[in-house]
């Protein structure tokens, strides 16, 4: 058995990192300023989008977006039941409301005939979520938002990089936002990004920095002005000099952590594809996935534990796990709200029973794989039917 415990996804920083950090440092530029524009350039160009904001976290990307397209309360806006919190916090804090839809059964992601069951006179748009890295089927999600005049805002925070048939996440929908955060497949510690036209990115820019006409960086700049006017309510959501320079170099490495994160999810799919009691992770044709996240699901009809007992099993072989995610219709808040029932989207409430995500990110050595396979064999042989 493993003698240390392995982490489930810490961060991978080297030299290079810590070298932009203290040039950043030196200079007089700590918050937004020429990296932070510097960063939006260069992952605007690596994505193949005309136009990038930077901001404090994935969610304000969102935030700021929805904002800048014009949502208003009343207003609803489509997303799915299986994602994190953000993706429907930042559509309640503008005063719409969001409409849940399942998933499919074997991706997980937003199921296109259920969004446009979900349609309604107040539809806005819709908000997909390339949960886990691997993207959700666009092709049917924008023929019918252009047929209705809806956005697309695509949630983007598990899926840099990911294609869908040839397009990079980042050039389908109207907009999309992406994550830097710690666990992330590259990291600033704390940032996201905005990607869209450059039109809607000037708006969002504006809603990003108290809705001034002029950011900071312009006014304190030699070629600034003191003067500036408040246009917008806006928000508080701009990224730093110092988290700027993180991705820069992290931006450089991803090619390379991608491919590590591949190599691992072939070993993986290798020998859990022989285990009748788990379900692997799919890539669909013509889908290539950032494999963010890997999701094994259990088939507890034939194992003598549950989920929760699984997960306990794993970290007692020094194996961290976690689960992505609780489905939004069973927390407390939305639950009571608009009154959901667990069974009311039936595919994200079934699947979350069975969820284990395993570590997964380019610091793994072959022998931490080798040890986190060992480690899910060994449990499915002691507990299964």
């Amino acid at each position: 058995m493993r003698k240390t415990f392995l982490s489930f996804s810490p961060p991978f920083l080297g030299s290079e990192e810590i070298a932009e950090v203290i040039d950043t440092l030196k200079t007089d530029w700590i918050t937004t300023g020429p990296k932070t524009r510097q960063f939006e350039a260069e992952f605007a160009d690596f994505i193949g989008t005309p136009a990038a904001l930077a901001v404090s976290s994935a969610t304000d990307a969102m935030l700021v977006g929805l904002a800048a397209l014009g949502v208003q309360p009343g207003d609803e806006v489509i997303t799915t039941a299986m994602t994190f919190c953000s993706t429907v916090h930042v559509i309640e804090h503008l005063g719409a409301r969001p409409v849940l839809v399942d998933v499919e059964p074997d991706t997980l992601c937003i199921a296109p005939g259920a969004v446009e069951r979900a349609v309604t006179p107040k539809t806005r748009g819709v908000m997909p979520v390339h949960i886990y890295g691997h993207p959700c089927d666009m092709d049917p999600l924008l023929e019918m938002a252009a047929a209705r005049k809806l956005f697309v805002l695509e949630d983007a925070a598990h899926a840099l990089p990911t294609r869908y048939r040839g397009r990079m996440v980042g050039t389908i929908g109207t907009a999309t936002a992406f994550s830097f955060y710690a666990t992330k497949n590259m990291t600033t510690a704390e940032g996201g990004m905005l990607a869209g036209d450059p039109d809607l990115i000037a708006k969002a820019r504006m809603w990003s920095l108290h809705g001034m006409s002029r950011d900071a960086y312009k006014r304190y700049s030699a070629e600034g002005s003191w003067f500036y006017e408040v246009v917008l309510p806006g928000f508080k959501c701009n990224m730093t000099d110092i988290n700027a320079s993180l991705g820069l170099q992290q931006l450089k490495k991803l090619p390379q952590f991608q491919e590590r994160r591949r190599e691992v999810v072939r070993q993986y799919q290798a020998a859990f594809g022989q285990l009748p009691e788990v379900q692997v992770p799919v890539e669909l044709k013509g889908c290539e996935s950032a494999w963010h996240i890997y999701p094994l699901r259990l088939n507890l009809d034939m194992l003598t534990i549950g989920r929760n007992q699984f997960i306990e099993e794993m970290k007692a072989r020094n194996i961290g796990t976690s689960v992505h995610f609780i489905p939004i219709h069973l927390h407390p808040y939305y639950r009571d709200k608009y009154g959901y029932k667990p069974e009311e989207f039936p595919v994200a409430f079934e699947n979350y029973q069975r969820l284990v995500s395993l570590p997964l990110h380019p610091r793994l050595s072959d022998e931490d794989v080798t040890d986190v396979i060992e480690a899910v064999c060994d449990v499915v042989k002691t507990f299964r039917r």
